[in-house]
């Protein structure tokens, strides 16, 4: 595996068939788009974060029973400015580049400082995202590359502050059944303040309409003041109930000064991020419906959280579920120096590495100032998670621990905002590479696991069974590479409540690792 993950992808322009053994069930149709970092060295140039990597996005079209797969560099500004430089020109999380070596250090100075906040640079390689009948790659900068789902060519890029004011933003939004988008991210600068912003993009209403970028009909829905700041909360997603949002104002902070002088003082982004285990974790729950926060207080020890679950109410509490860390350890392990170590080598650079922890926070949403201070106003009996009123009239919040040891979480979408019962996700065992993938069973604490020797899959993906009813009534979808050469890349195909494998469609081409995507149910060509 170390020999594989740090080399350049290849595209495959043009659709290539699978070879197929099993049975792929009939009703399964549809593309499932994968994005995630495929190019490590332009010229002799190299990057040095496994998350610099420039964006190859891929697809797996099935249709009559058969499988087609293709993939394409994201040609970004980026990818192109790279390209023509036979270079790398551009900054990235882990990797600062100076394009023009001769420029002295107040050269240097004087045009970084023409912002306050820098240009970041397009290379959208961690996720796909729709808004109305659009769909971009994404990651979480100002910019997004539209590209077309059929082809994989993009199609242009768009500036989030041509219509609204963000300087960040999610690549895990949030969609409802209306066919509606909701994002959040961060107004560095701008009017009122330093804040936090949650906005809707509507669905796009006619045929006509779809024509049109659905994000000029984009829609504030609150804003959140930074408790510092200096120093706001670093997020990747966030929570969503039927009448809340959750958003995890954590202990993983990004340092504006540092940010806004890193080009200067010749360091990367990624070291502007700070964990303060000092610091306090608080959870802002905002009506969707007025835009109001609560006035409650919920707090908990210092966490570290990337990606949420899932978020539901249930008689009077917002119970939501993260994968937390007790550091910030995780991006450190994805420089690319420790990801092509032997896992022996790893294993002892990395023995204080925080392991993933799946934890369920309950908040009581209805609380009496009269409440008695020191107790836990948790009423639900199917969880040990506390919520205890402290002498300030603050709550301070204890997780129940669910499940240790996975990343990339994944639900039946149906599911989401609603109570669910089981989650999906990549077995992490000291290593990077995740090379399990397992369901769990939140009810009964149990899991059920899907491994092969030298294989590692992606994100698993859920897509639900036609008329399905039970929450687990599908298949699960994994893109598979191997170290071993014997094993073509594939696509696995589990049956979501056994976790039996029901097929597999070999890839005649080469394959690479990604990070985030979804399922357009329907969409073949």
């Amino acid at each position: 595996m170390q020999a594989i993950i740090a080399r350049n992808g290849l595209e495959t322009s043009e659709p290539v068939k699978a070879e197929v053994k099993g049975s792929i069930p009939s009703w399964l149709k549809g593309t499932l788009l994968r994005n995630g970092p495929g190019l490590f060295s332009v010229g002799n140039s190299e990057y040095n974060h496994w998350f610099d990597g420039l964006s190859l996005i891929h697809s797996f079209t099935f249709d009559n029973e058969e499988v087609t797969y293709r993939s394409k560099f994201l040609k970004s500004e980026t990818y192109k400015r790279n390209i023509k430089a036979d270079r790398i020109v551009v900054s990235e999380f882990g990797t600062m580049v100076y394009p023009d070596p001769c420029k002295n250090i107040f050269a240097r100075a004087m045009t970084h400082f023409r912002n306050i906040i820098p240009d970041f640079t397009d290379n959208n390689l961690i996720n796909i995202i729709r808004y109305g009948q659009d769909w971009y790659a994404s990651s979480e900068v100002n910019y997004i590359n539209q590209i077309d789902p059929h082809t994989l060519e993009t199609v242009g890029r768009v500036n989030y502050r041509n219509h609204i004011a963000l300087n960040l933003a999610t690549a895990h939004p949030h969609y409802d059944k209306e066919g509606n988008t909701y994002n959040m991210g961060t107004a560095i600068i701008g009017l009122g303040g330093p804040k936090y912003v949650i906005f809707k993009v509507p669905a796009a209403d006619s045929d006509k309409d779809s024509k049109k970028p659905a994000l000029r009909k984009v829609q504030q829905i609150c804003s959140v003041p930074f408790r510092s700041t200096l120093y706001p909360s670093y997020f990747h997603s966030f929570g969503m109930t039927k009448n809340y949002f959750v958003f995890v104002e954590q202990s993983f902070k990004l340092d504006i000064v540092k940010l806004a002088t890193a080009y200067f003082r010749g360091v990367n982004w990624g070291s502007c991020l700070k964990f303060d285990k000092k610091d306090s974790t608080f959870f802002q729950v905002i009506n969707i419906k007025t835009g109001k926060a609560t006035s409650i207080c919920y707090h908990a020890d210092a966490l570290v959280v990337f990606h949420h679950i899932n978020a539901y109410e249930d008689d009077g509490h917002l119970v939501f579920d993260i994968i937390a860390y007790k550091d910030a350890n995780l991006y450190d392990m994805f420089y690319l120096h420790n990801m092509t170590k032997e896992t022996d080598n790893f294993i002892n650079a990395n023995k204080d590495f925080s392991p993933p922890v799946c934890q369920r926070y309950v908040l009581p949403l209805n609380i009496q100032k009269d409440s008695p201070k020191g107790t836990n106003l948790v009423t639900l009996t199917d969880t040990t998670a506390q919520a205890v009123m402290q002498e300030d009239g603050s709550i301070y919040c204890k997780p129940d621990t669910i499940f240790e040891g996975m990343e990339l979480p994944g639900i039946n979408y149906n599911f989401n905002a609603r109570k669910h019962r089981y989650f999906y996700g990549s077995r992490l065992e000291w290593s990077p590479h995740p090379n399990k993938i397992a369901k769990v069973d939140i009810v009964n604490k149990t899991h059920i696991e899907w491994e092969q020797k030298n294989c590692y899959p992606s994100e698993p993906v859920f897509v639900a069974s036609p008329e399905a009813v039970e929450e687990d009534d599908g298949v699960i979808l994994s893109s598979i590479i191997s170290s071993d050469p014997s094993i073509s890349p594939f696509l696995l195909i589990l049956n979501a409540k056994t976790f039996e494998e029901i097929a597999r469609a070999s890839i005649p081409v080469p394959v690479h690792m990604d990070l985030h995507g979804l399922f357009i149910p329907g969409m073949v060509k």
